[in-house]
């Protein structure tokens, strides 16, 4: 280990300002070893309150809401400045909790700099609208924060993803608390580092670590908040939607995929295999939008599943601090799940083309970068998240076929068509049921193209001008004037 061997390995909570020690700690592994390096802070139901309470105070203060909004675009762009200062320390550590390739961790800093860019630039344009209702009367809107706004991270990019709703939350004027995932907190340290450093008001951003039945629950049933955005699992979403109608709390969700790309007879298959490589086994398949289903014509299946797993059984698999293609899974728990998941595909009848099991000549919780072809749409493995490095192909005869199997599970984040002919372009991301659709490239668009889910893939849309629409609401001010 390096960087002060971890921070003498222990790791505090932000709040109102103040780094918070706690009589509880969480074990913090590398998933690339499973050893532990280090252990953060778990907030008790006290720290939950006092950030809630600090959150409220800034509230009241308007230190972020009636200040010139142009200062709140400086302060972001503060925090962005002082987030590319801490590039490799956070890459290093990030690297070091999660087991990612450096390159990725290092990327996710980047991403995080840029979203605070991005949306320092939107600070000052969040505007309302006269409405004419005649001489009589004088009519417009004011677009205004929704308060506290409570954001619960998960584990697999936390501090981009963090960024992604933390900067649009604070060009509105919302004052945030943050909820960081135990398996990964400590990235999530060095960037609020960085805000600290950019010189936020006290109490208008907040960093609590602990479990999500524990510290989560209170943080999203606490009476005094006012909005929740989670990204998350479908079930715990689900809880959380439940405990916030409980008080109509108005929620952003973003709640994992089971995304297919349907691969046409036209097909440049270079490209289907580089998206495959970056859509299926980017951090180890541990993404929500991850290309988990490739839908492909009876014509060419065979060439494309020889070409997609002739290039999964040549990716470098091991410790991201080394340079390998793809590192471990996060936790020995998520490795089983995987594990089990293949286990039972192969019962099914699926067909393994390689990979399907553990690497037990290393010592973390490295899985095997995977691939099964004669897989049928109705499988578990077709149907439900895997989260890992696994990729199911299903063949397909017709378009009508191929959209209805796209379409045909429960999610509803992402799509893809690859495709050579314009006019399948353009007439197939009506036919798809998905919040962002990519056409020969997984993982086209960035920063500035809206991201959000359809169906269990939940509702809401981040990234992109549109996000701001999360995080404002409308008030409307009609005033009757003297004739």
């Amino acid at each position: 280990m390096n960087l002060l061997e971890v921070r003498d390995k222990s790791w505090m909570n932000f709040v109102n300002g103040e780094w918070l020690h706690s009589a509880d700690f969480i074990a913090v592994e590398n998933p690339a070893t499973g050893q532990v390096i280090a252990s953060i802070a778990v907030a008790s139901e006290d720290d939950v309150s006092r950030a809630v309470v600090a959150a409220r105070a800034c509230v009241a203060s308007g230190a972020l809401t009636r200040c010139r909004p142009s200062i709140r675009a400086e302060m972001m762009m503060r925090i962005a400045s002082e987030i590319r200062t801490r590039i490799e320390d956070g890459a290093y550590i990030g690297c070091l909790e999660s087991g990612k390739p450096l390159n990725a961790a290092r990327a996710e800093f980047e991403e995080a700099a840029r979203y605070f860019e991005y949306y320092a630039g939107m600070a000052d344009k969040i505007e309302g609208s006269a409405i004419p209702l005649g001489g009589a009367y004088l009519d417009y809107t004011i677009r205004e924060p929704h308060g506290i706004s409570v954001h619960i991270v998960p584990w697999n990019f936390a501090p981009s993803i963090c960024a992604r709703s933390l900067a649009p939350a604070l060009a509105a004027g919302n004052v945030v608390i943050v909820k960081s995932p135990e398996l990964t907190p400590l990235a999530m340290i060095i960037l609020f580092e960085a805000i600290e450093q950019a010189g936020v008001p006290e109490g208008a951003v907040n960093l609590l670590c602990g479990y999500g039945k524990t510290t989560g629950a209170a943080l999203v049933s606490h009476p005094d908040i006012d909005q929740i955005v989670f990204t998350g699992s479908v079930q715990t979403g689900v809880s959380i939607m439940k405990a916030a109608s409980e008080r109509s709390v108005p929620c952003v969700m973003e709640l994992g995929g089971k995304s297919a790309g349907i691969v046409f007879a036209d097909a440049n298959l270079d490209q289907v295999v580089e998206s495959v490589k970056s859509g299926t086994f980017y951090n180890a398949g541990q993404v929500c939008s991850a290309l988990s289903r490739l839908v492909v014509h009876d014509s060419i299946y065979d060439m494309v599943v020889e070409r997609v797993s002739a290039m999964a059984e040549a990716l470098e698999v091991g410790d991201g601090l080394v340079g390998a293609d793809m590192g471990p899974v996060v936790s020995e728990l998520q490795l089983g799940k995987i594990e089990g998941m293949c286990d039972r595909a192969k019962s099914a009848g699926a067909r393994l083309v390689t990979g399907g099991k553990r690497l037990h000549d290393k010592s973390g919780w490295f899985m095997q970068p995977t691939v099964f072809a004669n897989v049928d749409p109705n499988m578990e493995i077709a149907q439900a998240e895997v989260f890992g490095p696994v990729l199911s192909i299903i063949k397909f005869h017709n378009d009508d076929e191929a959209f209805e199997i796209a379409n045909a599970t429960r999610f509803g984040l992402v799509a893809g068509v690859f495709t050579q002919r314009l006019d399948i372009a353009l007439k197939a991301p009506p036919r798809l049921n998905a919040g962002q659709v990519f056409v020969n490239e997984w993982f086209a668009g960035g920063i500035e193209t809206p991201f959000g889910g359809n169906k269990m893939s939940g509702h809401g849309r981040e990234k992109g001008q549109e996000a701001i629409d999360s995080y404002v609401r409308t008030k409307n001010v009609a005033i009757s004037l003297p004739l």
